[in-house]
């Protein structure tokens, strides 16, 4: 019989491994998350397959070997239809940080993460004026309907928008408009599919969540990060300096604002990022200025910026110019401009201060993230 069957099997396509699991490849899996479902495994009978009672002794796996003498028939062992970083009982081990779940020849797999890993902030959850509130949806489902007079934080999701933005929003908003409550990330560098809000902290950490509400939709997100070598590829400094008649206690507060809107922020290789969207500025009367007023301030940490995007070999920052006077008229300091890494990997804006007042001096540096 065992030749029979081994012939007859042939006839047969053997099993889909995304068959055997209630994940989706692509899903991200993190270490000890059980992979397999075992009863989608597939039964063929005994005869056909008496080597796989080795594996099951081996594994001592006694309820399946007395399943097996009762029905006559045994499952495909795990470890015979996956491979990787799977145990022989199916959970996901080895690796640390957030794998995903592929099939390579034939078999089901998790592979651990690259060293670095960014997604995209994506709206997800929004809400959409009606005549009487807002109706709450998640993709084409509709989760919920709140009446204005209950929009509060324990009905409409707030980390990203507030709740005074949110009904000012609505009073000027005409009916359908729509506003984004919430985000996922997607658009992941390894392919991986899409993280939902509600998975982002368990999957990447709360450093991750707080990234994303920083930035401005669309802006890449570091998800994971174990590079061992940082290394300074572009720096540059400018000084503040006195300018009374544009305010300088206004023009201190700016600079410093542009500082924390860019320090930190994280650009991976070929893509391009803002500064934060947080971060607000204050303009001071300008008679000379388009509308009479200004952000003065900024220029000189645009500057510092500037020269250390050229000496990293980056193009001129979006939103510049190469003029004294850096910050294009009608770009915000820190969402307007973007900068791009033309790298081959990872870098990191550091931006600091030194010193108080108009005669502090701004730095910044380009630091180029690689693995060891």
């Amino acid at each position: 019989m065992y030749p029979v069957g081994k012939e007859l099997e042939g006839y047969y396509p053997p099993q889909n491994p995304t068959e055997i699991t209630d994940f989706k490849v692509g899903d991200t899996i993190m270490h000890g998350v059980n992979v397999v479902n075992e009863n989608k495994i597939r039964k063929v009978p005994t005869l056909y397959h008496p080597e796989y009672l080795t594996d099951y002794i081996k594994d001592e796996r006694f309820l399946d070997l007395i399943d097996l003498i009762f029905t006559g028939t045994v499952k495909t062992p795990i470890a015979k239809i996956t491979s990787g970083s799977i145990s022989r009982n199916g959970t996901a081990q080895g690796f640390t940080g957030p794998g995903i779940l592929t099939v390579q020849e034939g078999k089901l797999m998790v592979s651990p993460p690259a060293y670095f890993i960014w997604g995209y902030k994506t709206p997800y959850v929004f809400a959409f004026k009606t005549k009487d509130g807002i109706e709450i949806r998640e993709q084409n489902k509709t989760l919920s309907f709140v009446a204005y007079d209950q929009i509060n934080n324990e009905t409409v999701p707030h980390e990203y928008l507030s709740i005074k933005r949110l009904k000012r929003w609505y009073n000027k908003a005409d009916i359908g408009d729509k506003i984004a409550l919430d985000y996922a990330i997607s658009a992941f560098s390894d392919g991986r599919n899409l993280v939902e809000p509600e998975k982002i902290k368990f999957f990447f950490g709360d450093e991750v969540k707080n990234y994303m509400i920083n930035y401005p939709s669309a802006s890449p997100v570091r998800v994971y990060d174990s590079s061992k070598t940082e290394k300074v590829i572009g720096s540059g400094g400018d000084v503040l300096g006195s300018y009374p008649q544009y305010n300088d206690a206004a023009r201190i507060y700016n600079a410093m604002q542009f500082v924390r809107a860019w320090n930190g922020t994280i650009i991976p290789p070929h893509a391009t990022s803002s500064g934060k969207q947080t971060v607000g500025f204050d303009s001071s009367t300008d008679p000379k200025a388009p509308g009479g007023a200004a952000t003065h301030g900024v220029c000189p940490p645009a500057r510092a910026l500037r020269a250390a995007c050229s000496d990293a070999g980056f193009p001129l920052p979006k939103g510049m110019s190469w003029e004294y006077y850096a910050v294009m008229y009608g770009y915000s300091p820190s969402t307007g401009i973007t900068v791009t890494n033309t790298g081959d990997y990872p870098i990191k804006i550091i931006m600091w201060s030194e010193g108080r007042g108009t005669g502090m001096r701004i730095y910044a540096k380009i630091v180029e993230l690689r693995p060891s």
